[in-house]
């Protein structure tokens, strides 16, 4: 029952994750913040079911490496928006 209670709360993090991510903000660090809450939620997933299966925990570490260096390119992205732009409104930011 424990068991099933924690693959509730991940998958309502995931959901509410990617409602805040498909939903229309203004802020791009909002985006930003959302999408690490999805992988932290995958995360949990992950070690839920690795330990579940009892296998090694090798695969999370690259999981984390990647995860890591996301966040560090969203964060270099915002802050350059910052710096040409003077803010992180999607408005303002021209693809072209």
């Amino acid at each position: 029952m424990m068991m099933l209670n924690m693959w509730l709360i991940v998958l309502m993090m995931f959901i509410f994750g990617n409602m805040i991510f498909i939903s229309k903000h203004k802020h791009l660090l909002i985006v930003l913040l959302s999408l690490e809450f999805i992988v932290l939620s995958i995360f949990f997933l992950l070690v839920m079911f690795l330990s579940n299966i009892e296998y090694d925990m090798y695969m999370l570490m690259i999981f984390l490496l990647f995860s890591v260096c996301e966040g560090a390119l969203g964060l270099a992205i915002l802050v350059s928006m910052i710096r040409t732009h003077g803010n992180d409104y999607f408005q303002s930011f021209s693809l072209l």
